[in-house]
């Protein structure tokens, strides 16, 4: 086998494992307790993320939270949810922000980070590591 097939199948290898791996890193989906949101569709919490739906049902505003861009959780969710990954969706808002159509939801460092701001504001909605220990607000369904 001469050496480019080989680094052609080793990086294939590479890619499908890789994927794999990053599929298999879950996440939660959190909201306030006193949200009264139990699931939620793909579609809804990725509309919610590139705010094209602002509002909750009760007409209150959503405030949407990132984990950092080097996060594997904010990777397996940009995969999941928005079919993209995360060079996309920042592409997506250096477009939108160019155009003066929106800026980027807020950030946060950690879990902890989410978790906190989630509990200290109703409409805010968030996603945290499958391992986060969620304890004062409420998982969400993904549908």
């Amino acid at each position: 086998m001469n050496t480019l097939k080989k680094i052609f199948i080793t990086a294939v290898l590479l890619l499908v494992f890789g994927m794999s791996e990053l599929a298999a890193q879950s996440f939660k989906v959190i909201v306030n307790e006193a949200n009264a949101t139990e699931s939620i569709s793909k579609k809804d919490l990725s509309d919610i993320f590139l705010k094209k739906k602002t509002k909750w049902d009760n007409g209150s505003t959503i405030t949407p939270l990132d984990l950092g861009i080097r996060s594997t959780t904010r990777a397996a969710f940009s995969l999941e949810v928005h079919g993209q990954s995360i060079g996309s969706i920042r592409s997506y808002w250096q477009q939108a922000a160019f155009s003066g159509a929106g800026t980027p939801p807020l950030e946060r460092s950690s879990d902890a980070d989410v978790i906190a701001f989630v509990k200290s504001y109703p409409d805010a909605v968030g996603y945290v590591s499958e391992a986060a220990d969620v304890s004062g607000v409420k998982v969400l369904t993904v549908e």
